[in-house]
């Protein structure tokens, strides 16, 4: 009776890809300096302690809550705002950069012709510049421009969303069925129909998913941006921090899980309805 080979043939080279990984993890550890020990030493447990037993229980009187629901608002609003000035940008580039809408494709069996992949070269340039830089480093900058305010994250969401928007957009047309806009462009129809008709019915729902986890994103960036005085709950969060009034920081992190929660359901809704 033949002997039955059980072992797994893909052993060896998971065995040399895990060794790779920790050869490659193991200097940017060094590089970080990290300590995991520090966490575990008495000092930084007492302190540690000290500063959770402060979140409790969470400000909840009146004044506080009116200073809240307004760094709520002001934090949706930068986030909503920055989006909308980033989808105004995203979505030309993203149709520009794509070679889905591509009248050489369409009549090349989807490979566009090298001078037409060479012209979109610029658009995807200023989409790479654009998400390159940290929104961070843009709100420090037009804080400087402006003023302290949410104008500053305004525009910082906006340019660095446009970049990440604009890429993955482009992505999102080219991944779907090229088909029907092959179709439709072979037959005459102009480049705006066939991607109403032809792409965007199929890309509509991983559209929608994309762009409202962007717009969570855009939230939690609002909130880091406070520090740097972009205004929302980051900058009442700093201010509460400063006076180590614990009570109102556990207040403004609860607020900041609900919105966070709340766009997360936001999205199942509207893609359970676009699927």
């Amino acid at each position: 009776m033949l002997s039955r080979d059980t072992r797994d043939p893909a052993s060896l080279p998971r065995l040399l890809l895990t060794l790779l990984a920790l050869a490659l993890l193991w200097p940017g550890i060094q590089l970080s300096e990290l300590d995991l020990g520090v966490l575990l030493q008495a000092d930084s447990q007492s302190e540690m302690g000290r500063f959770v037993a402060a979140f409790w229980p969470p400000a909840h009187d009146a004044e506080f809550l009116d200073l809240l629901l307004q760094a709520t608002l002001q934090t949706l609003a930068i986030a909503t705002a920055g989006m909308a000035l980033a989808l105004l940008l995203a979505i030309p580039a993203s149709l520009l950069a794509s070679r889905a809408l591509s009248l050489s494709a369409a009549s090349r069996g989807g490979r566009p012709k090298p001078l037409a992949q060479w012209l979109r070269w610029p658009v995807r340039g200023l989409l790479i510049f654009l998400r390159s830089v940290p929104e961070i480093v843009w709100a420090l900058l037009f804080v400087r421009a402006v003023g302290l305010g949410p104008t500053a994250g305004v525009l910082a969401i906006a340019i660095t969303y446009s970049g990440m928007l604009g890429k993955v957009y482009a992505e999102i047309f080219e991944s779907v069925d090229q088909r029907p806009a092959h179709a439709l462009l072979q037959a005459g129809s102009g480049r705006l129909a066939a991607f109403v008709y032809g792409i965007l019915p199929n890309a509509a729902a991983e559209l929608t998913s994309y762009t409202v986890y962007r717009w969570e994103c855009a939230i939690r960036a609002s909130v880091v941006m406070g520090f740097v005085g972009a205004g929302g709950l980051g900058q009442q969060i700093d201010l509460s921090m400063r006076m180590f009034a614990g009570g109102e920081v556990a207040s403004m992190l609860l607020t900041f899980l609900l919105l966070v929660l709340l766009a997360d359901q936001l999205s199942r809704v509207l893609r359970g309805r676009l699927a």
